[in-house]
């Protein structure tokens, strides 16, 4: 037998980039790039928004301004709603919940959007470093993937997507509203209603780019030439699902924008402009 040797078990191996059969390369990238800014941005971008949008959950304030009511708070599921005169009031809790509402609701688009495919990919990026960027390795010794606990929750994507169509449909219900006045009225249009309907319209485009929409539409055929309008409509779902990603900031982008627009119409900061 042979002497001066060391054995090894699995848990002493290198694994990883550093595993055996793997290119012995000591430099941990050969990239000459600023690989790393797409991250960055990708990290501060997602964590301004967090920051933003925790903050203007726990408000409980200024979130309806008639005709307009914030999409972070519709619809109202708790009876704690004040001034609420429009929009989908449907006071499921009662006075027993002393929180914001818009913690009763926000919960859905944001499962939505936290087990969305092109999102995992963001955070995962951005935050995990898992991996920080193409050939690029990451700082992790092992990797399970979304085989084990949390992560295999995100198989769960395609239930927030049925619940996604439900908020998609009643805050158009609440854009719709936005062209009433102050008296439910019908004629009415501001700068506020043109804010919800480029919101609704891009949440509209964000959802039914998702990769889960075009599978339910188009998948488990056989043969399209048997099912046209399917094939149609999974063809048009495709064009917006080659887009997801730009649709999937935009949104972002914009439900924040119209938060914020009726909180400063509901503070006082400004009035809301009417065309008519």
């Amino acid at each position: 037998m042979a002497t001066g040797t060391t054995s090894s078990t699995p848990d002493t191996q290198a694994r990883g980039v550093r595993a055996p059969g793997r290119a012995a390369i000591a430099a941990p990238h050969l990239r000459t790039d600023r690989w790393w800014v797409p991250p960055l941005a990708t990290a501060l971008g997602l964590a301004a928004f967090v920051v933003y949008s925790t903050w203007r959950a726990f408000a409980n304030s200024h979130y309806y301004a008639a005709p307009y009511v914030s999409p972070f708070y519709s619809p109202c599921l708790a009876s704690n709603c004040t001034d609420m005169k429009g929009g989908a009031d449907w006071a499921l809790f009662g006075h027993w919940w002393g929180l914001s509402p818009a913690l009763l609701v926000l919960v859905f688009p944001l499962g939505f959007r936290l087990t969305c495919y092109y999102y995992r990919k963001a955070y995962y990026r951005g935050f995990w470093a898992s991996p920080p960027a193409c050939a690029v390795a990451e700082p992790h010794a092992t990797y399970t993937g979304e085989t084990r606990l949390p992560l295999i929750l995100q198989n769960a994507h395609r239930y927030f997507f049925y619940l996604a169509l439900v908020v998609a449909g009643i805050l158009t219900y609440d854009t719709a509203l936005g062209f009433r006045d102050a008296h439910g009225r019908w004629g009415h249009m501001g700068l506020g209603t043109v804010v919800l309907l480029a919101n609704i319209t891009l949440i509209w485009a964000y959802t039914l780019s998702c990769h889960s929409c075009r599978h339910i539409i188009g998948g488990k055929l056989r043969h399209f030439s048997r099912h046209p309008v399917r094939y149609r409509l999974w063809g048009w779902v495709g064009v917006l699902n080659g887009r997801h990603m730009l649709l999937a900031w935009s949104s972002l982008v914009s439900v924040g924008v119209a938060d914020l627009y009726v909180y400063l119409v509901s503070s006082g900061a400004f009035d809301d402009p009417r065309f008519f």
